[in-house]
């Protein structure tokens, strides 16, 4: 018989869940005092993510995705871009978004509904949040091309979901990235479900990297929940892209570990047995445990920087809280050149019924 190709995933694994070490660590971060200020940053996110969702619940904010249980993945991929590289994020990864320098307020601002939070004030840079799920893979396979074409040092990273990767947008910008070697890494975040469907129920691959295989990108599998773990792929996909071996794919093992947003109720097709196990192998739990036994961190330093996360995210929240609301005409602007006719009517319309005409 002959093989016309085969292939294998490598998974990289370095901290298990009860926060041992299940092999040698990667030689760029064996030291663990390296790894507190990405530690203190998944505790920051994880404050920031529970006060937006008690936002919610008392109708301070709209429909918000809580980022609970990614914090690895995303404070890893965020640790592993240079500022001129761009990202084009989803509408979860708070965590990198936050190191690329986008303000807590921003992110409130946008799910209290309005746009300007996707106007940055920092990560010029980056890409607003996509909502409808990998379209801002292609985007991000566009900037990579033009990195190429331009001779930049610069590389463009795109995160979407398990369910995202088996949209057509995805494949697109794989195989894009593939043809002309451009400087894409794909992270896709496999937390188990793409809203309410099982990853089993939207895809027969054995694993989501191995997609990739088929644009000719290197492929890699990771424990998302191992912050050690992301930030070696993530090395491995920014050098090669940077070095003009062309693109990537990672899948970050993880878990949801809250509701799809606060409009879900995840408990209508997922067991509580399920989310128990995912708590298990929680990103925060096995890093706390390892930097303990290090010697290079303690409850009490824990408990007084979860205390100052929350005077940080409270001033975000006044922030957002004290931001006056845009009049209502706004919604017309910049949605054309030169606005038709009838969408200057409909505007006026709008100003007449606030009683401004």
């Amino acid at each position: 018989m002959t093989v016309a190709a085969s292939f294998e995933i490598e998974y990289l694994q370095y901290l298990g869940p009860d926060g041992k070490p299940v092999g040698e660590l990667p030689e760029a971060f064996r030291d663990p005092k390296a790894l507190l200020p990405l530690f203190k940053q998944m505790l920051f996110v994880r404050t920031f993510d529970s006060k937006a969702i008690k936002l919610q619940r008392t109708g301070k904010l709209g429909t918000y995705a809580a980022s609970l249980g990614h914090e690895a993945t995303h404070v890893g991929i965020g640790a592993s871009m240079k500022p001129e590289d761009v990202f084009a994020p989803s509408y979860r990864e708070y965590g990198a978004q936050f190191m690329r320098g986008v303000k807590p307020r921003e992110v409130l601002l946008y799910w209290g509904g309005d746009e300007r939070g996707n106007d940055f004030a920092e990560a010029k840079n980056d890409y607003p949040w996509c909502v409808p799920i990998s379209t801002q893979c292609l985007m991000a396979a566009g900037a990579a091309l033009s990195f190429k074409l331009r001779g930049q040092d610069r590389i463009a990273v795109a995160c979407c979901g398990d369910g995202g990767s088996s949209k057509t947008d995805f494949y697109a910008a794989l195989n894009s990235s593939g043809a002309f070697k451009s400087p894409l890494v794909l992270c896709v975040v496999n937390n188990g479900w793409a809203i309410s469907v099982p990853r089993h129920a939207q895809t027969g691959a054995a694993t989501l990297a191995q997609k990739g295989l088929a644009g000719g990108l290197h492929c890699l599998q990771v424990d998302g929940n191992d912050l050690i773990a992301v930030l070696e792929g993530m090395r491995r996909a920014t050098e090669r892209a940077r070095s003009g071996e062309g693109g990537s794919v990672i899948e970050f093992m993880t878990y949801r570990l809250h509701d799809h947003t606060t409009a879900d109720d995840a408990s209508r097709y997922r067991d509580e047995a399920e989310v128990k196990d995912g708590w298990t192998r929680e990103p925060m739990t096995r890093l706390r445990t390892y930097l303990t036994d290090a010697g290079v961190w303690s409850e009490d330093e824990e408990a007084k920087w979860i205390e100052e996360c929350g005077h940080k995210v409270d001033v975000e929240i006044n922030a957002y809280l004290e931001t006056p609301v845009q009049p209502v005409e706004a919604m017309f602007d910049h949605l054309y050149a030169d606005p038709p006719a009838d969408l200057l009517a409909q505007r006026e319309q709008a100003i007449a019924r606030e009683g401004r005409a």
